[in-house]
């Protein structure tokens, strides 16, 4: 299963003075898969260190932090020798084990010549509230669920995807059709990397939402493991009324469509879990779209969005049908789906920031707004072909954007500065901008 992320590894890899790295991402969503298989494609050895469940490691860690002593420990561990720039070397589950934490700190200073990558579950580690997070001795990555594109290339659709990379959208739109059907496809089965890959073998989508049910109750398990008990009921209640609140007119979260009596402070600490292990993104309100958009954000007005778009089809009970009805995929739930697929696909833009923006009375709203390379972009998303843009039309009065996006099922199209953008393409956006 090809990961655009293997491409990042490698720059990190090239990089000199590079620190070791924390890869960030959601429980099941490829990372001990990533590292395993970038260690076998980069390097000449791999020392693959799990640290779950493992007294022996537990106690190596907990010594002094003489670097060379743990290097021996881990040689010992893994029958074989840790050579550097040969050997990667791979902490799994880190948060198992504070301590391994903290020896990040000193592999950057005294051992900088080891390539080391850690990963693990950032809610368990943040309940070790003794140990001092090595802040600026290591870097970070994030690991999404597969996008499109790369979704595309794991069903045996790479043709598709080279086609989309090539911005030939005359030859795009002879095929859209195929395109769109598989574009439905993921917009049941997600980007998950189990599911994609049961998908992929035998098109099964009631052994693919078996799957995604799975996965759901494994993150609910987690909760109960890693959430102090007085926020856990109210975290399951935030939890399972995302697919309620994007289903209205107004996607606003509102604290009170998850319980009656819930209020932002008494259920913000709630919400924030969900933030901290990556299973939500919240997309702010901004008052203006100026540089830099956290700095005109109104958090007390937000969006929340689910970490991967089957899930969300999962949680809300979809039936597979609606794959083959037609384009009612896309406009299920107000449209919902389409805008949590936009969500979802920009978040895998580098050093951006995405937001949503209103006017004052609340009859005009962009859907997302951009912030990529010092400009910031409006992005208007329409369910099926329509292009009537009235909130687009407000937007462009009050503020006169350089760039204008509007994606939907309608063909590519520039005329003067807005961008109609199919929604199988939107990934392509930043490059589309540098033609």
């Amino acid at each position: 299963m090809l990961r655009s992320n293997l491409n990042a590894l490698l720059e990190w890899k090239e990089k000199p003075g590079h620190k070791p790295l924390i890869l960030n991402g959601i429980r099941q969503v490829g990372k001990t898969w990533l590292m395993k298989e970038f260690g076998r494609t980069a390097y000449k050895n791999t020392a693959y260190i799990l640290l779950e469940k493992s007294p022996r490691l537990q106690e190596l860690f907990s010594g002094d932090m003489d670097v060379q002593r743990i290097l021996r420990g881990l040689e010992l561990e893994i029958d074989g020798k840790i050579e550097p720039g040969n050997t990667l070397i791979i902490f799994d589950e880190i948060q198992e084990c504070p301590d391994a934490i903290i020896s990040l700190k000193y592999f950057n200073e005294n051992a900088p010549q080891y390539d080391i990558i850690a990963a693990g579950s950032l809610l368990g580690v943040s309940l070790h509230k003794d140990i001092s997070f090595p802040v600026g001795k290591v870097e970070f990555m994030n690991l999404y669920p597969l996008n499109f594109l790369e979704f595309l290339t794991a069903i045996g659709e790479e043709k598709q995807n080279e086609l989309i990379k090539s911005h030939d959208w005359k030859m795009i739109n002879i095929f859209k059709e195929k395109i769109i059907l598989n574009l439905k496809m993921y917009f049941f089965t997600g980007g998950m990397p189990e599911v994609v890959k049961e998908f992929s073998n035998n098109r099964d989508y009631n052994l693919a939402r078996k799957i995604q049910n799975d996965i759901l109750n494994s993150y609910q398990n987690d909760f109960s493991k890693h959430i102090p008990a007085g926020d856990l009921q109210k975290t399951l209640l935030i939890w399972d009324s995302i697919p309620v609140q994007l289903s209205k007119e107004n996607k606003k979260f509102i604290y009170k469509n998850a319980h009656k009596n819930a209020t932002a402070a008494s259920y913000e600490t709630s919400l924030r879990w969900l933030e901290y292990c990556g299973l939500v993104s919240r997309i702010d309100r901004i008052s203006k779209p100026a540089l830099p958009l956290k700095g005109y954000a109104n958090t007390g007005a937000f969006k929340l969005f689910m970490c991967d778009i089957g899930l969300l089809s999962a949680i809300s009970g979809l039936n597979a049908r609606t794959i083959i009805e037609g384009d009612a995929m896309f406009t299920e739930f107000k449209g919902a789906l389409t805008e949590q697929f936009v969500c979802q696909e920009l978040k895998h833009f580098k050093n951006s920031v995405t937001a949503y923006w209103t006017n004052e009375s609340a009859t005009a709203e962009i859907d997302f707004v951009l912030q990529m390379e010092g400009e910031i972009i409006p992005i208007e998303v329409k369910s099926s072909i329509n292009l009537k843009a009235k909130s687009l039309s407000v937007y462009r009065e009050k503020f006169k954007p350089k760039t204008e996006v509007r994606t939907s099922l309608a063909n590519y199209n520039k005329q003067n500065n807005l961008y109609d953008i199919p929604l199988y393409a939107i990934s392509e956006l930043e490059r589309i901008f540098h033609e």
